[in-house]
C-alpha cells in the first residue's frame, strides 16, 4: 500500500504540473521506478515461496498472515517473467500531463507491456495471495486494461495505481470482505493450474521483450531513453493528448 500511495502521489504531481518537481525532466523517470519496485515486491513473494519449496522441501506453506501458498517451479518461472517485465518498460523519459490535466500519460506504454503485466502479475497473486486472486487479481487488472484499450490511451498505469491503492486500502480497513463474508474465495492450490499461468507469464513476457528489441532495432532507438512504439495507433492516440509543456526545460 505504501508503494502504490508513493505512485499515486507521483502520478498526481506529474499530471497537474506541481511546482518545479511536476515539470522537472528528472522526475520523468518516477513512473518507471515506483513500477519497478512494486514488481520487485511481487517477484521477492514468489522467490519466497520458491526457497521454502527447494530449500525447505515444503509444497505448500503459511504465510505470517494465515495463507496457505502453493510452492514450487510456479514461482520460479513467474518470479522470472517479472524480472523481464521490469525492462520491458519502455520510453522512461516520455512521461507527460494530459493537455485537460485528467491523466497522467505514458505513451510508450502500449498494450504490448500492458498484455505482459497482466498475465504476470495476475499469476503473481495467483501464486502468493492465492484467496484474493478474484479481487485484487483479476477484477483489479481489469478496469485500467478496459479502460486503456478502449477511450483511456497513455493512462493505464496512472490507473492501475489508483485502483491498486484504493483496493490495498480497502482491503485492510475490511479485511472481513475477503476473509468471512460471502464473497470469500478458495483456492484449489492445483499445481497443475499454477505451472499453467506461470509459464503462459513468462512466454508473454519473453515474446514482450524480443519484439521491444525488434522494434527498437528497426527504429535505432535506445528503448529506455526513447519510444519505440512511436507511429502505433495507441502511441499515436496517447501523445495526442498531451499537454505543450517543455519538460526539458522546465526547472
Amino acid at each position: 500500500v505504501y508503494a502504490a500511495l508513493a505512485g499515486c502521489w507521483g502520478f498526481i504531481a506529474i499530471k497537474y504540473q506541481w511546482g518545479k518537481i511536476g515539470k522537472a525532466h528528472w522526475f520523468r523517470a518516477w513512473p518507471f521506478v515506483i513500477v519497478a519496485i512494486n514488481i520487485l515486491i511481487a517477484v521477492v513473494s514468489d522467490f519466497e515461496s520458491a526457497y521454502h519449496f527447494f530449500v525447505l522441501g515444503q509444497s505448500t506453506w503459511v504465510t505470517s498472515e494465515g495463507a496457505t501458498q502453493l510452492a514450487g517451479w510456479n514461482n520460479v518461472f513467474n518470479g522470472i517473467a517479472g524480472l523481464i517485465n521490469i525492462f520491458c518498460m519502455t520510453g522512461w523519459w516520455s512521461v507527460y500531463a494530459s493537455e485537460d490535466k485528467t491523466d497522467m500519460l505514458w505513451p510508450d506504454m502500449t498494450w504490448v507491456y500492458i498484455i505482459a503485466y497482466d498475465i504476470w502479475n495476475f499469476c503473481y497473486t495467483y501464486n502468493c495471495l492465492p484467496t484474493h486472486s478474484w479481487f485484487c487479481g483479476f477484477a483489479l487488472l481489469l478496469a485500467p486494461t478496459v479502460a486503456a484499450f478502449i477511450w483511456n490511451k497513455g493512462g493505464w498505469i496512472q490507473n492501475r495505481a489508483f485502483t491498486l491503492a484504493i483496493w490495498c486500502m480497502f482491503a485492510q480497513v475490511f479485511p472481513f470482505f475477503q476473509e468471512e463474508s460471502i464473497f470469500v474465495t478458495h483456492s484449489t492450490l492445483d499445481p497443475g493450474a499454477a505451472t499453467a499461468i506461470s509459464i503462459a507469464a513468462l512466454i508473454a513476457n519473453v515474446a514482450a521483450i524480443i519484439y521491444i528489441a525488434y522494434r527498437a532495432k528497426k527504429l535505432g532507438r535506445n528503448p529506455y531513453k526513447q519510444d519505440v512504439f512511436e507511429g502505433t495507433s495507441d502511441w499515436e492516440k496517447a501523445t495526442a493528448r498531451r499537454a505543450k509543456v517543455d519538460y526539458a526545460h522546465a526547472e
